[in-house]
């Protein structure tokens, strides 16, 4: 790991002064997927900002019917916030099945929402969107088992990395975001985007920018569904993840959110999907015309054709969870 400077500012606005006008400087949060990226000399930031004493990133407030978490809250903690398994019942069990539990007792909420893509041409110091020579894409003539299937026009084919924010995405969050010119709150489906070149991010933030808080409507009267698949049980990271919120005139869908996770280089909000099940009750078969829909656009990178099945199947099962989920 390379020498950096290090700072610990107690206020936010501390904090924000401390950042610089590109990455070279790194905000500290649990450090879960920071420190590794730094030991494999992925970043090298020349000085980390540590915001972990900043008290007002630690609360979780409910206000005017919405629920804002601050950014420096564990995984592990918000996993036990008291009425979250009735409350936000698909987000509880996102956040109790994510990574492992000593990684959620450390790992933070914005941590979470910024960490850094999981492929492998990434973390082995190749970039965002790797290209050999002659400039033409890693990814598409090597090992692309685990990359998108949407959203993969190219020139970036990684897939988003968080279990937890499709399930936020579904929800409706937003993110509130604090920096040099001030203070500003963007949908988080909004706040992920497809980077076309190696400066650029995958997410709405600057160099000079942290987030500070998340704010997750108010979930009552909506039915809720999730689903994932991993290879193993134990910790993996998913293949596809869904998460789906419905609004219910009756026994007939009347608005429906369709959120999948780990297929594209963002969390994929499936418009098509929605559209298959409004004005539709939820049976097995309009479950599956709602599944076929959200894949209908997909297509494999080549190694990867294995992963429009399973996201099917994703969003089926998560549709049919929320079937029967309660109010």
């Amino acid at each position: 790991m390379r020498p950096f400077d290090y700072a610990s500012p107690k206020t936010k606005q501390q904090a924000v002064a401390m950042l610089g006008k590109d990455w070279s400087v790194a905000v500290l949060a649990g450090g879960t997927d920071l420190i590794a990226l730094m030991k494999d000399e992925v970043v090298t930031p020349k000085r980390l900002i540590n915001v972990k004493d900043i008290p007002d990133l630690h609360a979780v407030k409910s206000v005017k019917g919405n629920t804002v978490v601050g950014a420096m809250k564990t995984l592990g903690e918000l996993a036990e916030v008291p009425g979250w398994d009735k409350q936000y019942p698909i987000l509880h069990e996102a956040l109790s099945d994510a990574a492992s539990p000593q990684i959620r007792n450390v790992a933070t909420l914005g941590g979470n929402l910024c960490q850094r893509p999981r492929c492998w041409y990434f973390r082995n110091g190749l970039g965002l969107v790797p290209k050999d020579a002659n400039g033409e894409s890693l990814v598409l003539k090597g090992d692309n088992r685990y990359h998108a299937i949407l959203g993969n026009d190219g020139p970036a084919y990684f897939v988003s990395p968080s279990t937890i924010v499709p399930v936020l995405v579904a929800y409706g969050a937003t993110v509130r975001i604090l920096g040099a010119s001030g203070a500003r709150e963007v949908e988080l489906e909004k706040f992920y985007r497809i980077p076309t070149s190696e400066q650029a991010r995958e997410y709405d933030l600057a160099p000079n920018e942290i987030v500070t808080e998340v704010v997750i409507p108010s979930a009552t009267g909506v039915k809720t569904g999730y689903y994932e698949v991993r290879q193993r049980e134990a910790f993996d990271w998913p293949l596809t993840t869904a998460a789906v919120v419905l609004t219910m005139d009756g026994n007939t869908v009347k608005t429906a959110r369709v959120v999948m996770g780990h297929v594209a280089p963002i969390p994929w909000v499936s418009k098509e999907a929605a559209q298959a099940l409004v004005g539709k009750p939820i049976t097995d078969e309009t479950a599956m015309a709602a599944a076929n829909a959200s894949v209908a656009q997909a297509k494999s990178l080549g190694k990867n054709k294995y992963k429009i099945t399973l996201a099917k199947v994703a969003v089926k099962r998560a549709i049919l969870n929320a079937a029967k989920g309660g109010a």
